[in-house]
């Protein structure tokens, strides 16, 4: 550890002297003063500009500066600091949203039927996946919006329960402007992290055209400690590093007419995932004729490196015509994306080895240890064209109509290779679909899914105090594919199949402003997402209960929900807003996960009713000219209203009436204070605290099943204990950020702790066939200290 506090020393060092020169070579400015008055977010949640509090429902959105300030680098660390968002966390590039509590649960990586229950978007351009929505750089953006319940008639790809988009900076035509971001991190206990962005701004020509480039690349620390089988400890394997780049081109050939084409690419790769191992067939404490491991607080077992390499290239344009009485959009959008997963599965096939071969795996020694490496594959290729129409003025009626249509392909494949397996338990593993030897397990999904839409939406104003909205989209979805299983463990297939589905969504918002400070807002609106097709069950490892409490489940329906809503949106003069809203979501055939026993499969059922009903509650406020504060909190109480059953009327996989949702925390807290002050003659300093408070939950329904967290034990090491008990409930914990700084003109050096008190948090729980072959836990980044310099001019 002295080493490696050394090194980020002497890194935050280079950085501190690198800042000073420069600033005391600035020219000498006062530092602008500060506004007495609250200053308001503009959004465009409703495909207009508009300022946050006139927005009709709830939508929270945060800047670019105040993410930093909060210590967020990410997805996960923006769900932290929005009430009512709620993310699984599996590793960077691999999070998965919630908003409101409606959630089914942490959605494997072979689910690759499932689709999104949130819309996420890169300003105009829909980029959601369900499991591996783009972490994207929060750098040189405008904001983030999350707007809360169903977006379906506005932002119709996978909008059930709400949406988030990331606003980028567009180029900015008559000013030049460049930004330089450099920062340092060390892990306490861990690795040593960096990262360095850029964005510049450039005039091409008066008026007519500009340009806005931005580049930034981070090397991410690791913390987890991987455990070998010849005892060597491999130190802060989950390390990892992300670059990227954005380029955006605005021309505006004339007053009325402007196009913005631009390109993205980031690149992720990282070298492990942030899993603490509780308990590994291969590696654990309790063994006696195997060597025993402790794996420590923050440890897991491996015998392979594992990692995921996320490759995300998107190319879109904007064309926007205005004119006197409308608005003309047009929104086209290209993404072509690789994601390869790795994954050290060699506890898996361990575990399946003496189900399968009986003890013959484990009288042989070493071939209860088969090096084991599956990788999980994704290729996605996706066009999107929008067009729209708005209306401009000052009438009492506005209005947005438009179509919308994507093609989304996706191959994917998961492939388990085990060398020597074939030959240490006899069991020829060549296939007659496609595996080959030493392959006992072997899938290719062919996807081909399409979307049109019509949608639109109207506001009129009844009165000068009484607005009502009524918007609707007409959807048509087809999809299909081909599955194609082959392996020991699975049954050969080569099937078709399909899933379709069209309808309705409507949206009615009625506005009522009670006083010049305070609105009154009621919405009942429509979510829905598409059902699709199971996987075939891995029947050579299911046990006779398994195939009869998990089989005759070939497809799941369609998922839909009605969410009804009301609030108020309050001024508190020039100083501040408090908003707060209750919300009940009716939930009919939730597509809820499910791990199918030992079979190693994992389908997905419908739970017939479910709801979620709450109350969320957000407090800005300028205390003085150098203090504010930010409040939010989130109430949510969520349940499955029937049960699910199988052939005997068991209760199935947790699934039965007034059992919680999962992922989505009861309470969720968050709270912010900036503080600033002068002095010198030129300088102002800085204090930002943020803390956040995130609730228990469970990673799955099934979860909550009475005496779920008992594992029987193989023999495999002659063990000590016969079962291994474990808490699938995520307990609650409250992690805290602190920031302190100073700035002079362009220039601004900042010293941060993120996560203060070194709080070990559990983000999911990460079962190998049902906890069989592993038990473990997704973990937070430990206490981090770090410097950031940045740079504007």
């Amino acid at each position: 550890m002295q080493g490696k506090t050394s090194k980020f020393l002497r890194a935050t060092s280079i950085v501190a002297l690198v800042a000073v020169p420069m600033t005391t070579a600035a020219s000498a400015q006062d530092t602008t003063a500060r506004s007495a008055d609250f200053e308001e977010i503009v959004v465009t949640s409703r495909k207009r500009s508009e300022t946050l509090q006139d927005v009709p429902f709830s939508v929270n959105a945060k800047t670019e500066e105040q993410l930093r300030n909060s210590g967020a680098t990410g997805l996960a660390d923006l769900a932290r600091n929005v009430a009512g968002l709620a993310i699984t966390d599996l590793g960077p590039g691999q999070s998965q949203i919630a908003i409101r509590g409606v959630a089914a649960g942490q959605t494997a990586r072979d689910l690759a039927n499932v689709k999104e229950q949130v819309g996420v978007y890169l300003d105009e351009s829909p980029i959601s996946v369900a499991l591996f929505t783009p972490d994207v750089d929060l750098f040189d953006l405008e904001r983030v919006e999350v707007l809360r319940g169903p977006q379906g008639t506005l932002f119709g790809a996978g909008s059930l329960s709400g949406t988030v988009r990331y606003i980028t900076k567009m180029p900015e035509m008559n000013s030049s402007e460049a930004v330089v971001e450099a920062d340092v991190n060390q892990v306490d206990g861990g690795g040593f992290g960096w990262s360095l962005k850029t964005a510049v701004n450039l005039p091409i020509a008066e008026d007519k055209a500009a340009l806005r480039a931005v580049a930034y690349h981070t090397s991410y620390p690791g913390f987890i400690d991987a455990t070998q089988p010849n005892g060597r400890v491999d130190k802060d394997v989950n390390d990892g590093e992300r670059s990227g780049f954005r380029v955006a081109l605005t021309l505006q050939p004339t007053e009325s007419l402007t196009i913005t084409p631009r390109i993205l690419f980031q690149k992720l790769d990282t070298d492990g995932f942030p899993r603490i191992d509780v308990w590994n067939i291969l590696g654990n404490p309790y063994t006696t004729t195997e060597p025993a491991f402790d794996l420590g607080e923050r440890g897991q077992f491996t015998q392979l490196e594992e990692g995921l390499t996320d490759d995300f290239f998107l190319a879109d344009a904007k064309i926007e015509w205005e004119g006197d009485a409308v608005t003309f959009t047009s929104v086209t959008s290209y993404t072509d994306r690789e994601v390869l997963v790795l994954r050290d599965a060699s506890q898996l096939t361990g575990s399946v080895t003496y189900d399968l071969a009986g003890p013959v795996g484990y009288e042989l020694g070493e071939g209860a240890r088969i090096s084991s490496p599956l990788a999980d594959t994704s290729d996605l290729e996706i066009w999107t064209q929008e067009v729209r129409l708005t209306s401009n003025g000052d009438g009492p009626l506005s209005w947005v109509i438009g179509a919308f249509y994507t093609d989304w392909k996706r191959g994917y494949s998961q492939i388990l290779n085990a060398p020597g397996w074939d030959d240490l338990t006899g069991l020829s593993n060549v296939g007659t679909v496609g595996s080959q030897k030493d392959q006992p397990y072997w899938s290719v999904i062919d996807m081909d899914f399409k979307q049109k839409a019509i949608f639109g939406e109207a506001t009129y104003a009844i009165t000068d105090a009484l607005d009502f909205t009524a918007g609707l989209r007409w959807y048509d979805y087809d999809e299909s594919r081909v599955l194609k299983f082959d392996g020991a463990f699975a049954v050969p297939t080569n099937a078709p199949g399909e899933a379709s589905a069209d309808g309705f969504a409507p949206r009615f918002i009625l506005s009522y402003d009670a006083t010049e400070d305070v609105t009154l807002n009621a919405q009942v609106a429509k979510g829905f997402r598409l059902g699709g097709i199971n996987d075939p069950l891995n029947e050579p490892l299911c046990s006779a209960d398994d195939l009869e409490s998990y089989g005759g489940h070939p497809g799941f329906s369609d998922e839909s929900v009605w969410n009804y809503e009301v609030g108020a949106k309050t001024n508190l003069g020039a100083r501040g807003t408090f908003n707060v809203a209750g919300f009940y979501t009716d939930i009919k055939n939730l597509q809820m996960p499910v791990s199918a026993g030992n079979c190693s499969s994992r389908i997905l059922l419908n739970v017939p009713k479910a709801r979620s009903m709450g109350i969320e509650a957000e407090f800005n406020y300028l205390v003085t000219e150098n203090l504010d504060i930010s409040l939010g909190a989130t109430v949510i109480d969520a349940e499955l209203r029937s049960d699910v059953t199988d052939v005997n009327g068991n209760i199935l996989a947790g699934a039965e009436s007034g059992a919680r949702l999962p992922t989505a925390p009861k309470l969720q807290m968050t709270a912010v204070m900036n503080y600033y002050w002068q002095f010198g003659t030129d300088y102002e300093g800085f204090l930002t605290a943020s803390v956040q408070h995130i609730g228990s939950n469970y990673s799955l329904i099934a979860h909550q099943t009475p005496g779920f967290g008992s594992i029987a034990l193989r023999d495999f090491g002659d063990p000590t204990i016969d079962t291994f008990n474990f808490d699938p409930k995520m307990p609650a914990y409250t992690l805290g950020n602190l920031r302190i700084g100073a700035r002079r003109g362009h220039y601004e050096v900042s010293f941060y702790v993120n996560n203060i008190w070194d709080e070990r948090a559990y983000l999911s729980l990460d079962l190998e066939r049902g906890g069989a072959a592993r038990v473990g836990f997704t973990t937070n980044q430990p206490r981090t200290f770090g410097v950031n310099f940045r740079s504007e001019f």
